[in-house]
C-alpha cells in the first residue's frame, strides 16, 4: 500500500503507540486522513487487548465525527467497527489464507474485484455497526471488507499483505499459530494475485476517501458522523 500512496504522492507518517516512545497522535497530528494497521496477536474483545485500545478508539471517532477518510486492517478494522458502534466478539489468534468475494457490485467505485486474497493473521474478529455496508465476505460469509459512509472501510486481511508482515508478528511475539510455515507457503503462493488486486482496490479506495483532493473536496455523510 506504501507503494501506491507514494506513486500518488500521499505522503505519511507512522506512529508506533505500543513502543517505548510512541503515543497515540492527537487528532490535530491525523492530517488528512488516518490508516489503523494489524496488530497480530493484539485483540479488542478478550484478555490481550491492545493496550491503546480506548485511546485508537477515542481517535478513530473523533476522526469519523470531522469526516477525516479512516481505513482499518485487521485489528484496525475493529477499532474502527467500535468507534462507529459496532461490536468485536473474542476469538482465538489466527492466521489464514482464503478469498474474499464482492456483494456490492460498486464496490469501491466499481474497482473491487469479484473475488481477492484475503489474508487474515488477527486475534478477534469485528461486527459492523448496523449501517455499515458490508462490500465483501470471506468464505464463511463474515464480512472480510466493510464501508461506513463515504470515506471510511474496514478490511479483516492486508490487501497489500507481504509474507515478511506475519513473519515479523511471529518473531516478535511468543504467542503464535500451530504450523506457521505452511501458512506462509500458501501467502508466498498467492503474492501475484495479492498484487494483481491491490491496483484496483487503491484505485477506488483512493478515489472513495479523495486522499488526492483537497480536504474541502472530499465527500460527506451523515453516516460517519457517530455521535
Amino acid at each position: 500500500m506504501e507503494d501506491h500512496f507514494e506513486a500518488r504522492k500521499i505522503r505519511f507518517s507512522y506512529f508506533r503507540p505500543f513502543t517505548e516512545r510512541g503515543s497515540v497522535p492527537r487528532l490535530n497530528a491525523v492530517g488528512d486522513g488516518l490508516i489503523l494497521l494489524g496488530g497480530g496477536p493484539w485483540g479488542s474483545a478478550g484478555p490481550r487487548n491492545v493496550p491503546t485500545l480506548i485511546k485508537e478508539v477515542e481517535l478513530t471517532h473523533a476522526c469519523l465525527s470531522e469526516g477525516l477518510p479512516v481505513i482499518g486492517i485487521g485489528l484496525g478494522a475493529q477499532i474502527l467497527a467500535l468507534a462507529a458502534g459496532g461490536k468485536t466478539f473474542a476469538s482465538p489468534l489466527s492466521f489464514a489464507v482464503g478469498d474474499a468475494s464482492r456483494v456490492v457490485d460498486d464496490a469501491l467505485d466499481g474497482y473491487l474485484p469479484a473475488r481477492y486474497p484475503n489474508i487474515v493473521y488477527m486475534r478477534d474478529r469485528f461486527e459492523p455497526p448496523p449501517d455499515a455496508r458490508v462490500l465483501a465476505v470471506d468464505a464463511a460469509g463474515a464480512p472480510a471488507l466493510f464501508q461506513l459512509g463515504l470515506t471510511a472501510f474496514g478490511f479483516s486481511g492486508h490487501p497489500g499483505f507481504k509474507v515478511a508482515m506475519a513473519e515479523d508478528l511471529i518473531m516478535e511475539f511468543e504467542e503464535g499459530v500451530e504450523d506457521p510455515g505452511s501458512i506462509l507457503s500458501e501467502a508466498r503462493a498467492a503474492k501475484r494475485e495479492i498484487e494483481d488486486a491491490l491496483v484496483p482496490i487503491m484505485t477506488g479506495l483512493i478515489q472513495q476517501t479523495g486522499l488526492m483532493e483537497p480536504r474541502g473536496n472530499v465527500p460527506s455523510d451523515t453516516r460517519n458522523d457517530t455521535n
